[in-house]
């Protein structure tokens, strides 16, 4: 049994068990291999799904998986990681009409 991977999770800012390997390809995934811990990647995988469906992406659409990386990027290593502009969770009164589908 491998003993668990330490990281200092720039998210949570505080040490924790770190993931066992790179979530994505590239320089991305491995800087949040390198400093995001696991706990922080699950509220990623939380968050990826109000992005997904706030702004309606598809996820075959090269362009979609783009601004999802700059949202990824942005919620780990940003200045003010935030939810979505004009999200109102669901059930919440004056919550926003969908976005006009392109």
């Amino acid at each position: 049994m491998q003993p668990v991977r330490m990281v200092d999770c720039v998210k949570l800012g505080r040490r924790l068990p770190g993931l066992p390997e790179p979530p994505t390809p590239g320089a991305l995934g491995r800087r949040i291999f390198e400093n995001i811990s696991a706990d922080a990647w699950n509220l990623w995988e939380e968050q990826s799904k109000l992005v997904i469906n706030h702004y309606q992406l598809v996820l075959a659409d090269p362009e979609a998986r783009a601004f999802l990386r700059e949202q990824m990027e942005e919620f780990f290593f940003g200045e003010d990681a935030q939810v979505p502009e004009g999200y109102t969770p669901p059930g919440s009164k004056g919550a926003p009409a969908a976005p006009a589908k392109k």
